[in-house]
């Protein structure tokens, strides 16, 4: 990622965007200029003028950087579960866990900042997508109550654009990491197939 949509980044690149990513999660960046960049990862600015154009371009860079590392996490935790609730739990608890890292400012930065804020959004889209076909898959398995998959997952949805939106955290206090747990084990309890839960739900 030399620069955006363009080649494939470099070993020396890839740890430059991890370097930039974790001083993001902790700090955030709105309040950084390219020089404060340069200097928390001692490089020059001509080699971040290597990875993108300008600062806003650099963010966005980074936001991709960031969300692509933490979905290949995901899927591979999700390989890793036996059945299907075991495979949503699994999936929202990481999308929660990679979020644990990202300090308040870094979140709201996002939301405040365009170029990243389209990032996070065109991710919760997706995490809302994979967790309807994962609710798909267990119902035609037998392994999930035969609810409405798509109607779960348009809750679902709805729920993380609001996480994402940090309309969550200014309702509840929770952050948007403890917000997927909560959300994972709601689903967990309201898919489930167990015959004690079933005239409850």
């Amino acid at each position: 990622m030399a620069r955006v949509g363009s080649r494939r980044p470099t070993a020396r690149q890839a740890q430059l965007f991890d370097d930039l990513v974790a001083l993001f999660l902790a700090e955030g960046f709105a309040h950084l200029t390219l020089d404060d960049i340069a200097a928390r990862l001692r490089c020059s600015k001509s080699t971040l003028y290597a990875l993108a154009e300008n600062k806003d371009r650099l963010v966005y860079a980074a936001t991709v950087h960031f969300f692509k590392g933490a979905a290949d996490r995901v899927e591979a935790d999700v390989a890793r579960a036996p059945d299907a609730q075991a495979r949503i739990g699994a999936y929202l608890e990481a999308v929660g866990r990679e979020l644990e890292p990202a300090s308040t400012r870094f979140m709201e930065d996002i939301a405040h900042t365009p170029v990243a804020r389209e990032v996070y959004e065109r991710n919760t889209r997706f995490a809302a997508d994979r967790v309807r076909q994962l609710i798909s898959e267990g119902v035609a398995a037998g392994e999930l109550r035969d609810v409405h998959a798509a109607f779960v997952a348009d809750v679902v949805a709805s729920v993380m654009v609001r996480i994402q939106q940090r309309q969550v955290a200014e309702a509840t206090g929770l952050e948007d990491a403890r917000a997927y747990r909560e959300l994972a084990a709601l689903l967990a309890h309201g898919l489930s197939t167990a015959p004690h839960l079933r005239s409850t739900l």
